[in-house]
């Protein structure tokens, strides 16, 4: 991924007024606004960046995005502060990096009227002491000089809601984009794998029996610290180590006995939420522990397709496991439908969650709902999230 341009066009920078109740709202309901989302996942490779044209129902038109890697020496401060809490040692250097990365690639668009800052998962723990995502908001907003929306997960945990996965009210907008009729289904191969079943004939993504949302299990994670502890690489490039191996049964049967697999969605993971399964690998040789654990990438997503309300047309895919051969013939094999790459649609894989935070960005501003039951469990209808206001701002 590289950046692929700025706006051209000038838009208001703060299109944003106050209600009467006090609460920020964006203009008319339906008024498209230009909104830069970012994205900085769980596989710690970088901060994806992208523009949409939106309403907070539509998605309108795409716009530019960038890629800003993380360097070596960064990947270090995150790594060494995953798992941990605010006021802990080490998350203060973790949130310079991602706020100092975030502003790099965010102040290379032109023409933002609105930012969706997701921030760095460091630590996810719904129903105990909440979610931590490292970096600020309004240091963003005053260095780019645009309002932010931030910390999107806290309110729906607060509510009750396991304040993931996100994204799938914008994969519901991407299915009505497309056309489909029928029920369909994203996954999301990242650090950790989440699922969004669709059914695009109801009319809102709040609409009951619109989704159903969740997490599969361990993804890209577990495969991307094997590569980094023993060859020093960022990832299984084309799935060519895994390919090499044989997939250890034991370990892969002991990976699917976790109590996880029979928990009724909504539910969601952190990032280590199987800490056995690297331990269970750690005396196998690479090509078999890189197959063993993108076997049980594969065999987590099985698993969830079984919780489907309907079977789905077809499984489109995004994240960097769709770029991973072994992975996606996997699922071709196991999955009884059709599973392509979102790009098969038109869609950009690399982009999607960082276009998907742009999109819930507006929904925010606009009073509308993030999160339901049906995809995080939350006891109602909610739209997380704080907007701060550069305060250089007339």
């Amino acid at each position: 991924m590289g950046a692929k341009g700025k706006m051209g066009s000038k838009a208001e920078k703060d299109p944003w007024k106050s209600g009467p109740d006090g609460k920020v709202v964006g203009g008319a309901a339906g008024s498209a606004v230009w909104a830069l989302g970012t994205m900085s996942g769980t596989s710690l490779d970088g901060v994806d960046a992208a523009m949409v044209l939106t309403d907070g129902h539509q998605v309108l038109e795409f716009g530019p995005s960038a890629f800003r890697p993380y360097t070596a020496s960064e990947q270090v401060v995150l790594r060494a502060a995953l798992g941990h809490w605010p006021g802990d040692p080490g998350v203060a250097e973790a949130a310079e990096v991602v706020e100092t990365a975030h502003a790099e690639v965010m102040s290379r668009f032109d023409g933002v009227q609105i930012a969706g800052f997701h921030g760095q998962t460091l630590a996810h723990d719904p129903g105990g002491r909440g979610t931590h995502q490292a970096g600020n908001g309004q240091l963003l907003a005053d260095t780019l000089g645009v309002p932010v929306l931030w910390n999107f997960r806290s309110a729906d945990v607060q509510m009750g809601g396991q304040g993931a996965p996100l994204a799938p009210f914008y994969h519901f907008a991407l299915a009505r984009r497309i056309g489909a009729s029928e029920p369909l289904a994203f996954l999301n191969l990242g650090g950790v794998g989440n699922l969004t079943w669709i059914d695009p004939a109801l009319p809102h993504p709040e609409s009951e029996g619109a989704l159903l949302a969740f997490d599969t299990g361990p993804a890209n994670a577990p495969v991307n610290d094997l590569m980094q502890a023993r060859l020093g690489k960022s990832h299984d490039e084309g799935g060519s180590i895994a390919a090499k191996g044989r997939v250890k049964k034991p370990v892969l049967d002991q990976f699917l006995a976790h109590p996880y697999f029979l928990k009724i969605p909504p539910k969601s993971l952190d990032r280590d939420g199987f800490p056995g399964l690297a331990a269970a690998v750690r005396k196998l040789d690479t090509a078999a522990a890189a197959a063993t654990l993108t076997a049980a990438a594969v065999s987590a997503v099985v698993e969830g397709a079984k919780h489907f309300p309907s079977p789905v047309s077809r499984l489109l895919v995004t994240g960097g496991g769709r770029h991973n051969p072994v992975m996606m013939k996997g699922l071709a094999k196991r999955l009884g439908c059709p599973v392509d790459p979102v790009e098969a649609v038109g869609l950009d894989g690399d982009m999607l969650e960082a276009q998907a935070f742009a999109f819930l960005a507006v929904r925010v501003a606009k009073g509308l709902p993030t999160s339901c039951r049906m995809t995080t469990g939350v006891a109602a209808n909610i739209g997380g999230g704080t907007l701060s206001r550069p305060v250089t701002s007339d």
